[in-house]
């Protein structure tokens, strides 16, 4: 072992020993992290005032640190307490469960009896039933000695795991420090695009970073923070991105860069690694998880060997060990070093990697790919909604334990309908309905104290609306008038459903998500968000919570002028009561710069209806001009044939929605595309919900207007033309339609190396 000790704490320290038999994903009803919180105060609060809580612990053995906090103990009792809460039967905690729960009890155990020189102690779990409000008691009594032989049993299987670990990060950065980088030189704006990134870990700051197409963000981001992991003690590099390309151009990124010390794991939603996908989650049902703890310690032993662990290896690996790939995934992200994932991992309510981060107090540097995204992944991941044609549907299927709760809920929610306006389609109200919340919760205790007595009693759609429901509160739990919404939709019965009532969608939208993420950004060390379009800088920082010391920098484009022809057309207006007028002249457009210049270009416009107006007038008035076009709900199949049509010998115009699938993230480079039209400003959809966001944007920030609609409109309209210049060698012609182009506002968030003409 090397002279750096190894710190662990209890709980991953057991987790790692002690876990034993099946991978048991079933769900069964347990406590939220708040209602397990309240229970543990609620036992504590018995315990008499000699009582000691949160007793903080620690010891050694041999280079191995153990730390930890026991969760109550008794001295005059000589009683140490491990607390577990549940709810429903007791009988129901899986037995691989209980085990883990005794031997964390022993390690406390044993660090107390060394800690106070005791020469026994008695040994408790306390199962707090918190519906209940019960406690159940198993009780061991132990010697200090035989405690002793267990923590040091214990820390003896853990012990060669960790001198490994100690020795792959001492190998790591090492390693990390002789990084070159691996080309001759650096891109036009990518030196100074890494040494901020650099200084951003080395000073513990947020970076946000507008570096153009073409600078080579994704190496010139990572190849600073694989220098830094020495330099500045970091333990992890998490790599988050909005959409799957993202996550290969990391991969690739890390190949080039070549360092073989360096452990990168790939994580996929399970949905696209599950081997079974007609099979349940745990032992009697999948081959997979039947004894997944037994086999792990063989296959994460493998996957730690291995240099790149992306989707394609770990399933390798995986299966060679009868294991299941995704929940494998799972447990190298605590032993990786480079994790490229989903912003989700890190930045939704029940983000893994942030959990852990926590949990393990790890230094983190995080970059986020393409950080324009996250302000409506982030309204997404802090919204919910109920639909009531849905649950209609679901309670006729409801057990009939649970039919009375139901109706009830039912009664309430009509009579919240009853009470909104009769003549309106979609009301707006500044707080969440609390008596049909009142019911809710209710109801989803109900269902949760049923499925704790019958854990695989209800239909999938059922289990789906109570998920649902749960989602729904703990956004309610966070509703506040000042960045949330309620809006209420009526909808007719879903066609083919029957039945003839109308109703209502409730959802709790988020608007503003900067006070959720901001305590994500601050759990990090260091935080880097980069992308082609992050103007202007302030927006940014505003919606997404950025810390006041964050530093903003655009970075020089490695493309010119000469490279792109841009044309603004002042004489056509795309707005909404225009767009009949405008159609044959944009259809003439198109047909007169294929006829100058025959090659591929694609066409965007603001809505499938005015893209399928202009296709059909080109069609018709100029079927010399070759097309396709992009359809609603197109699969990924239809989406690559789309993106297939565009090649090197072939010559036409593809029609797409800007913001859509086309409008970013997809490299069409040389004459796979030389031109792109964009007929329209990209401004959302006005409507009372974007005018309700509209209107608080402008009491928090003074900026209403700009930040409801014209800057997320221009970003997608720089976005999609961007898919013009890919390479140095490119070149190009954007034709950019609508009259306001030309005005000064507009055009200063246009990026300056287009030299748009006068």
């Amino acid at each position: 072992m090397t002279d750096t000790t190894y710190t662990v704490s209890v709980r991953a320290l057991c987790e790692f020993t002690a876990k034993r038999g099946d991978l048991d994903m079933r769900f069964t009803p347990s406590p939220s992290a708040r209602e397990g919180m309240e229970g543990h105060l609620w036992v504590t609060r018995r315990r008499p005032d000699h009582y000691r809580a949160e007793v903080t612990l620690k010891g050694e053995y041999q280079n191995l640190t153990v730390r930890g906090r026991a969760d109550g103990y008794d001295p005059e009792q000589g009683r140490l307490e491990e607390i577990k809460t549940f709810r429903g039967n007791l009988n129901l905690i899986p037995d691989n469960h209980r085990a883990l729960h005794w031997a964390q009890a022993k390690v406390y155990g044993a660090l107390l009896c060394a800690a106070q020189g005791l020469e026994s102690v008695e040994l408790a779990l306390v199962y707090f039933d918190i519906v209940r409000q019960e406690e159940h008691h198993l009780t061991e009594h132990w010697s200090a000695e035989d405690l002793k032989a267990e923590f040091e049993a214990q820390c003896d299987a853990f012990i060669l795991w960790a001198e490994q670990e100690l020795a792959h990060r001492e190998r790591r950065n090492l390693s990390a420090e002789e990084l070159q980088f691996p080309y001759h030189d650096f891109r036009s704006g990518q030196r100074p695009l890494a040494e901020a990134v650099y200084q951003s870990a080395a000073t513990g700051r947020c970076l946000l970073a507008e570096a153009p197409t073409g600078t080579g963000k994704t190496l010139g981001t990572l190849f600073p923070l694989i220098k830094a992991l020495s330099t500045q003690s970091l333990d992890k590099v998490f790599f988050l991105t909005a959409k799957t390309p993202g996550r290969q151009l990391a991969l690739d990124a890390l190949q080039t860069l070549d360092l073989p010390e360096l452990r990168t794991l790939e994580l996929v939603a399970r949905e696209k690694t599950c081997e079974h996908p007609d099979k349940a989650c745990h032992g009697d049902s999948c081959p997979l998880a039947k004894g997944f703890y037994d086999r792990l310690p063989e296959a994460r032993q493998a996957a730690a060997r291995e240099r790149c662990l992306d989707q394609a290896r770990v399933r390798d690996i995986a299966l060679a060990h009868d294991l299941c790939p995704y929940y494998l995934s799972q447990e190298m992200a605590r032993w990786s070093d480079v994790i490229i994932g989903d912003y989700n991992y890190y930045f939704d309510q029940s983000a893994m990697l942030y959990a852990l981060t926590q949990t393990h107090q790890w230094r983190t540097a995080l970059l986020v790919d393409e950080a324009h995204n996250l302000i409506e992944r982030a309204r997404s991941m802090y919204s919910a909604a109920l639909d009531q044609h849905r649950f209609r549907r679901t309670k006729k299927q409801a057990p009939k334990a649970l039919k009375s709760r139901l109706e009830s809920l039912h009664r309430s929610w009509n009579e919240f309908n009853r009470a909104l306006p009769e003549e309106q389609d979609l009301v707006l109200q500044t707080e969440p309905p609390e008596p049909l919340i009142g019911q809710l919760q209710l109801t989803a205790a109900a269902i949760t104290d049923y499925l704790a007595e019958h854990p695989f009693a209800l239909d999938s759609e059922l289990m789906q609306f109570y998920f649902d429901a749960l989602q729904f509160l703990r956004i309610a739990e966070l509703f506040d008038q000042r960045d949330f919404l309620c809006d209420i939709e009526w909808r007719p019965p879903p066609s083919g459903k029957g039945g003839k009532r109308k109703g209502t969608v409730i959802q709790l939208r988020n608007l503003i998500p900067a006070a959720q993420l901001k305590p994500r950004f601050e759990g990090a060390h260091s935080a880097t968000l980069f992308s082609a379009t992050l103007n202007p800088a302030g927006y940014y920082c505003d919606l997404l919570g950025l810390p006041d010391t964050v530093v903003a920098m655009t970075m020089p484009s490695p493309f010119n002028a000469e490279q792109v022809t841009v044309h603004t057309h002042r004489n056509l207006s795309t707005r909404y009561h225009d767009r009949a007028r405008s159609i044959a002249p944009i259809a003439h457009l198109i047909a007169e710069q294929y006829e100058q210049q025959p090659g591929n270009y694609l066409a965007f416009f603001s809505s499938y209806d005015y893209l399928q107006q202009v296709h059909e007038h080109l069609r018709d008035h100029h079927p010399e001009v070759p097309t396709w076009a992009q359809e609603r709900k197109m699969n990924e199949a239809a989406r690559a044939d789309f993106l297939a049509a565009f090649n090197e010998r072939s010559s036409g115009v593809g029609f797409a929605v800007l913001g859509g699938a086309f409008g970013e993230g997809i490299d069409l480079p040389g004459k796979r595309l030389i031109g792109a039209f964009v007929a329209t400003l990209g401004l959302p959809q006005m409507n009372p919900i974007n005018n309700e966001l509209k209107q608080r944007l402008e009491e928090q920030f003074g900026q209403g207007y700009d930040y409801a609609y014209l800057y997320p409109g221009l970003r997608k309209v720089v976005q999609a033309a961007g898919r013009v210049i890919r390479g140095e060698d490119d070149t190009g012609v954007i034709h950019l339609i609508d009259d306001r182009f030309a005005q000064p506002r507009i055009r200063r968030l246009l990026p300056e190396w287009w030299a748009l003409e006068r």
